[in-house]
């Protein structure tokens, strides 16, 4: 039974002391969502309705709402301890998890910089990556290549490294070194081509970028393996490969942007291993610790490790108050060891694929145009006419509204006015898609009676 004592906070003279990410409150309050408890791949509002997670929450609750593992480590830990003074050293927990880190992660990415979130360690990669080539003789290396349609967070430099013009405009001037080329969104193309014939030009055409640039100006090129905020766009298989290639030869650090797509979400424990190529750093977060505690962390490759041991003056001039936590990180061992030893990714990848067919069987309502995506990370443009890609009319909002009633008929989903995603506990079943996918075509039926 829901706690009625709660149902208070769903009111406006509460809500007026709380501002929600990307939220306009003055709408929120005319339906407030305030989520009370959750179990497995389902959670409760605080009226008792029952909702089905196609969301993991945000990409994070990859081993489920309620895991024992967790919760226990979590419970000892705080017991144990909960906190430890960060300006002297650190916690036996935080050693442990780099070293797991170290042994997982792809290549030579043996070192890591723990953080609280993803924003905080794309943050602390700008920093890192430009310290770099100062104490490695190139202290003109230090602009961000990243993309348009990417997100890398919501703090300064992170906001820069974005590629979505709305999220930035109210803050501008933006950092500087920050600049921005387009991304491999094969639907459709910015350069008017069609893969394969096109050759990747997408990648092959940031040589011409970074040149016309100046190489000896470009610190790193940060990129989304599959980028979410654009719609899930996934790149043609060679495009990484190009993009290490463009790297090495010009001395350019590249970066992984894996808060969503790491921990097993693409149906490999990285996106690096799906894609086989091995980053300068990869970023992480989210499922890292499932969303059990912040936690997120930068790994970097040994060489450029290497760099920052050395005399006072050498270390990496960066500080975080909760970095490491003894708590988030004993969430993080448990979440990590949870997904290896249950063989997650691959429960993403048999159960991912068993959702595309589901997406494909909707194609009979006239509205699905691109179905992409890799694992349990899985996108869908929406369109008006599907042999044309002709989009809907802005005013439309097709995503938004699907994605508002499925959460009105118990599904939450990842919706833009163009496109929604899914992206469900690496715990999920084909049963429990059947579910999603019974609701999902539901709203959308009801959604098209509308228009």
């Amino acid at each position: 039974m829901p706690d009625q004592t709660d149902a208070k906070y769903a009111t406006e003279p509460y809500l007026r002391h709380i501002m929600l990410d990307f939220r306009q409150m003055a709408e929120f309050v005319k339906e407030p969502f305030l989520v009370a408890r959750a179990d497995g791949i389902r959670f409760w509002d605080i009226h008792g309705k029952e909702y089905l997670d196609g969301l993991a929450g945000i990409f994070a609750v990859n081993v489920g709402y309620g895991n024992p593992r967790v919760l226990e480590a979590v419970r000892k830990q705080l017991e144990t301890l909960p906190f430890n003074p960060p300006m002297h050293g650190t916690n036996p927990r935080a050693v442990e998890l780099a070293t797991l880190l170290a042994e997982i992660a792809p290549g030579d990415l043996s070192t890591a910089r723990l953080v609280d979130s993803g924003s905080e360690a794309n943050e602390a990669t700008f920093k890192l990556v430009r310290q770099y080539h100062r104490q490695t003789g190139n202290p003109g290396k230090y602009k961000i290549l990243s993309r348009y349609l990417s997100y890398h967070g919501a703090t300064g430099n992170a906001m820069s490294a974005g590629g979505v013009g709305y999220r930035k405009t109210l803050y501008e001037p933006t950092s500087v070194g920050f600049f921005h080329t387009y991304p491999p969104y094969c639907y459709r193309c910015p350069y008017e081509k069609t893969y394969p014939d096109c050759q990747v030009f997408c990648a092959r055409t940031i040589r011409t970028t970074i040149e016309w640039e100046d190489p000896r100006s470009i610190a790193a090129l940060i990129v989304e393996p599959i980028s979410n905020t654009g719609g899930i766009i996934t790149p043609p298989p060679e495009y990484l490969k190009i993009l290490r290639q463009l790297c090495d030869e010009y001395n350019i650090l590249l970066v992984f942007d894996e808060v969503i797509t790491g921990f097993g979400r693409t149906g490999s424990l990285f996106a690096a291993n799906t894609f086989e190529v091995v980053p300068d750093i990869l970023c992480c977060g989210k499922g890292m610790s499932s969303g059990y505690a912040p936690l997120a962390a930068a790994l970097v490759r040994e060489p450029i490790a290497q760099a920052f041991w050395g005399p006072p003056g050498t270390e990496f001039a960066h500080g975080h108050t909760f970095a490491g936590n003894p708590v988030s990180c004993a969430a993080g061992l448990a979440s990590i060891r949870e997904i290896v030893e249950r063989r997650l990714p691959e429960n993403a990848r048999r159960v991912g694929a068993y959702l595309v067919q589901k997406l494909e069987a909707l194609r009979p309502l006239g509205i699905i145009g691109d179905i992409r995506g890799k694992g349990l990370m899985i996108g869908v443009e929406l369109v008006e006419d599907p042999a044309t890609k002709k989009p809907f009319a802005p005013e439309v909002k097709l995503g938004l509204r699907i994605g508002k009633q499925a959460l009105a008929n118990g599904l939450l989903i990842r919706y833009d006015p163009h496109w929604i995603a899914f992206g469900p506990p690496l715990i999920v079943s084909e049963a429990d898609i059947d579910q999603m996918m019974a609701i999902l075509e539901q709203s959308i039926r009801e959604v098209l009676r509308t228009l």
